[in-house]
C-alpha cells in the first residue's frame, strides 16, 4: 500500500500505548481514525489531540463483545467511510504462573489477546473483501509470540496464535489485495502492566506471604524493564512504514534475536536426518 491518506483506520486499544502511537503516525499521514478502547477518559484525550490533524471517531469497546463490535463498526463506517486499515492492537500482559492460572484467567487473557483479534478480522475482513479496495490488517502479537521468553504460558499461547493466524491470513488475502502484518514488539515504554493489573480477574486475594511478594516483585521488575523500551510513537512510525511497504513482520528491537536463532536451530536439528519417516 503506497498511500494511506484518506483511508479509514480502525485501531483497538487506540487510546493508550502502542495503539495511540499508531494513531498518531497514521493521523500524520492523512488517515481518518476510529479509536476504540475501554478507557473513556483516554479516548477523550486522544480525540482532542488528534482531531487537529484528521477526522476522529471514538467508542468504548470491549473487543470480546462481538455484537458491540459490529454495532461500533457500522457506526464508524457510516461516519468515516469504509475501514480498510485494521489494527487489532488491544491486549493485556501475562496473568499468573501456570500452576496458579484459573479458567477465569484463561478466558479473560485469551478473550482479549486472541479472540479480540479474531473478532476484529471477522467483523471487517468480509467487508474489505467485498468492496475490493484492498487494505491492510495489522495484528499486534509480541516477541513472545515467536519464542518462549518468560512471559507466562497464557500470554505465549495467545501471542503464538496471533503470529500463526497472521502468517496464514497473508497467504490467503494476497490475491484480494489485502495485506497482513504482525507486530512483534519487544519492550515498549507503556503502562500495560498497571492497566493489566487493574483489569484482570483478581487472584491476589488467594495469595499469601511469599507468593504475594513474588507476584508484586514480578510486576515491579517487568514495569521497570518496559519503561526502558522503545517509545510508543516510534513503534507507530515503524507500523506506518511497514504498512506502506506491505511487510509481514515488524520487530521493534533485537531482544529475542538469540532466542529465535536457538529455537530455529532446535527445530531443524529435531528433524529426521534423511527427511523420511520410517
Amino acid at each position: 500500500m503506497t498511500d494511506v491518506a484518506g483511508r479509514t483506520a480502525f485501531i483497538t486499544g487506540g487510546a493508550n500505548g502502542i495503539g495511540l502511537g499508531i494513531a498518531r503516525a497514521f493521523a500524520g499521514a492523512g488517515a481518518k481514525l476510529a479509536l476504540v478502547d475501554l478507557d473513556a477518559e483516554a479516548l477523550d484525550r486522544a480525540k482532542a489531540e488528534l482531531s487537529a490533524l484528521t477526522e476522529v471517531e471514538t467508542a468504548v469497546l470491549d473487543v470480546r463483545d462481538r455484537e458491540a463490535y459490529a454495532r461500533v463498526a457500522d457506526a464508524v463506517e457510516a461516519k468515516l467511510g469504509p475501514v480498510s486499515l485494521l489494527f487489532n492492537n488491544a491486549g493485556v500482559a501475562g496473568a499468573a504462573p501456570a500452576h496458579q492460572l484459573t479458567y477465569e484467567l484463561w478466558d479473560w487473557g485469551i478473550g482479549i489477546n486472541l479472540q479480540g483479534v479474531i473478532n476484529g478480522v471477522q467483523t471487517f475482513l468480509p467487508r474489505m473483501a467485498k468492496r475490493g479496495q484492498g487494505g491492510q490488517i495489522v495484528n499486534t502479537a509480541s516477541g513472545a509470540g515467536l519464542v518462549e521468553a518468560g512471559s507466562g504460558v497464557l500470554y505465549h499461547t495467545a501471542k503464538f496464535a496471533v503470529v500463526g493466524m497472521t502468517e496464514a491470513l497473508r497467504k490467503e488475502l494476497a490475491p484480494l489485495g489485502i495485506g497482513a502484518t504482525v507486530l512483534c514488539p519487544g519492550p515498549v515504554a507503556t503502562d500495560i502492566m498497571a492497566r493489566t493489573h487493574r483489569l484482570q480477574p483478581r487472584r491476589d486475594e488467594h495469595l499469601a506471604g511469599a507468593a504475594r511478594e513474588a507476584a508484586t516483585e514480578r510486576l515491579d521488575r517487568t514495569t521497570k524493564w518496559l519503561a526502558q523500551g522503545v517509545p510508543p510513537d516510534a513503534v507507530g512510525r515503524m507500523v506506518l512504514e511497514a504498512v506502506i511497504e506491505n511487510r509481514l513482520y515488524i520487530h521493534t528491537d533485537r531482544a529475542v534475536y538469540a532466542l529465535i536463532e536457538a529455537r530455529t536451530r532446535a527445530l531443524l536439528e529435531a528433524m529426521p536426518a534423511d527427511g523420511r519417516v520410517s
